[in-house]
């Protein structure tokens, strides 16, 4: 006899749970029961010494033991263990109600990819959240992942979530840590998939032990993943401000001095656009090739625009290109040499001499940046055998 078709998994972690554990299962299976869903609830141990997968399992869960150390490898093992079309995942510490998971399930039946939960709108109990989480590292942290993202959840770091299966192995999760629960957000972000959110509650956990997570650590792995999947904000957005600010500032100079009050910009201040302009197109160009490294691991989805520009900058053209301005800044180069000679090679006037040396030195390096980095990104857009 086959067995009926499982339309929702309650997915656990679990690391030495045992005082909260058993409680927790009794809160799911009632919610199930009352509410008539054909459901399981997996607890996905991740190895506990503390009996809690013998609790666990007498406890009426489906006991998935994951050997990799983690949060997310806990959770990857336990949800990819999963038979249910549906997935909601909360941790096993009694903090969350697994009796009032009505508002997930009915979302996700609508069509919804990912159901956040939002604490902050359902309510916080005295002592559940450090003071630091709740009034400084999660607000922080979820307004840079709605401002990288274009994300409309309110609590990034809710533990209780749903989505659908198919969703998750969409989303292709790579984290192991603390950063699995951004990672979710932020491919169903990328993905473009429907994200809603639905008010939920945070209790004292019932342990008498301090908790897994680890406050600056594991918030600084929250934000150097955000970071690291925006290259648009993490390089783009200011190599694109310091190459133009270099750009027009030094193009002024290139052909006179500019005095702002009683202010004279000269020579060195050209000398300073022109660190600002390399460094601006060295950033841009990391940009560049974070996200076609990021396409081509299939960590984040592609672009159309990113792909019709790669189209376009192929290696041949960025050679060409790079060329174009390398002898344009040796032409320059070559120019100032001529008038040092025409002055007999002796002591030339410094601020007329530079605005030729460092216009021509910028050139030559941003073609040879060009050209190289054509290369490096042809390398990039090999594909695999």
């Amino acid at each position: 006899m086959e067995s009926p078709a499982v339309e929702l998994s309650i997915v656990m972690p679990c690391l030495n749970e045992a005082e909260t554990v058993e409680r927790c299962i009794a809160m799911a299976r009632r919610f199930l029961d009352e509410s008539k869903i054909s459901g399981e609830v997996v607890v996905a141990d991740n190895g506990s010494t503390d009996g809690s997968p013998e609790l666990a399992t007498a406890a009426g869960a489906r006991v998935v033991h994951v050997g990799a150390k983690g949060y997310g490898n806990a959770l990857k093992g336990g949800i990819l263990a999963a038979r249910g079309k549906y997935v909601i995942m909360g941790d096993a510490d009694c903090s969350y109600d697994f009796l009032h998971l009505g508002p997930f399930v009915e979302k996700l039946r609508e069509g919804f990819d990912l159901v956040m939960g939002n604490r902050f709108r359902g309510g916080i109990a005295p002592g559940a959240m450090p003071p630091l989480h709740k009034y400084l590292g999660n607000p922080v942290l979820t307004g840079i992942g709605r401002l990288l993202f274009q994300s409309g959840c309110g609590d990034f770091h809710c533990g209780l979530r749903g989505f659908s299966k198919e969703a998750f192995l969409r989303m292709d999760l790579q984290t192991t840590g603390m950063e699995f629960a951004s990672e979710i957000v932020v491919k169903a972000s990328l993905h473009r998939m429907r994200i809603t959110e639905v008010p939920t509650t945070l209790d004292v956990d019932g342990r008498n032990r301090p908790p897994h997570l680890r406050s600056w650590r594991d918030g600084w792995r929250h934000l150097r993943f955000l970071l690291l999947f925006s290259p648009n904000w993490l390089f783009m957005a200011p190599g694109v401000f310091l190459f133009v600010l270099g750009a027009v500032f030094g193009s002024i100079l290139t052909w006179t001095p500019l005095r702002v009050g009683g202010v004279m910009f000269d020579a060195n201040t050209l000398l300073l656009c022109s660190m600002s302009l390399l460094m601006g197109y060295q950033l841009m160009i990391f940009g560049l090739f974070a996200k076609a490294f990021a396409v081509q691991q299939k960590i984040v989805p592609g672009e159309e625009r990113l792909q019709k520009f790669l189209r376009m900058a192929n290696l041949e053209t960025g050679l060409v290109a790079g060329l174009a301005v390398f002898v344009a800044g040796a032409a320059l180069i070559a120019a100032a040499v001529l008038n040092w000679r025409h002055h007999g090679f002796g002591s030339l006037s410094c601020s007329d001499s530079l605005r030729i040396t460092i216009p021509g030195v910028t050139l030559i390096i941003l073609g040879l940046q060009t050209m190289f980095s054509s290369f490096f990104l042809s390398i990039l857009g090999l594909k695999k055998p």
